[in-house]
């Protein structure tokens, strides 16, 4: 009877305490906003091609905008204002990624707003975004994209693997270096 006690109430302990931990995706997402109003220079770590337009451009990531739930990360190659990343968390802690693309007269570019939503609320220092739907439909090659996110002190990466291809990119900015950075992607508003 007491092994039984303590099983029941190792499980209900257990319960309990999952039921109040922090979820991994809320970490990440605090922690990222450490960085809101910060920029970092990045470097390509796989996937660089010769003419690629990556390739040789300074690269930088600036967290320009934290609110409660939406996160946007303008990505800057060279004098290439047209990305932003953006970061969306729902009620249950799950997260999803958009790509906003523009022109530089701040109109849509006619591939935009597609990504992917974590199945899960991932790791503290790891999201994944597997292509969703609306993605498959406006971009049937993307279908099997996965983008993934990982994020430590020191680092954040963004990647992304077209699954059943040899599509890869990865590139990878400082954490431990802030810079002055004071650009602002095309078509951006507050």
């Amino acid at each position: 009877m007491d092994k039984f006690f303590i099983l029941v109430f190792t499980i209900a302990f257990g319960v309990f305490n999952a039921q109040n931990q922090t979820a991994p995706s809320e970490i990440f997402w605090n922690n990222l906003k450490k960085h809101c109003g910060k920029s970092y220079e990045g470097k390509i770590t796989a996937g660089a091609k010769e003419g690629d337009g990556f390739s040789g451009q300074r690269l930088v990531m600036q967290v320009l905008s934290c609110e409660p739930n939406r996160i946007r990360i303008p990505f800057y190659v060279g004098a290439d204002q047209s990305r932003t990343w953006d970061l969306f968390k729902n009620e249950k802690s799950i997260l999803r990624l958009k790509h906003d693309h523009r022109h530089a007269d701040g109109s849509e570019d006619k591939v935009t707003q597609y990504g992917g939503e974590n199945s899960n609320q991932g790791m503290e220092t790891l999201q994944m975004f597997p292509a969703d739907q609306q993605t498959a439909n406006r971009i049937p090659y993307a279908s099997t994209n996965l983008w993934w996110i990982t994020m430590d002190e020191k680092t954040f990466t963004y990647n992304l693997r077209r699954i059943g291809s040899d599509r890869v990119f990865s590139v990878e900015f400082d954490l431990t270096n802030s810079i002055e950075f004071n650009k602002r992607p095309w078509g951006w508003k507050d």
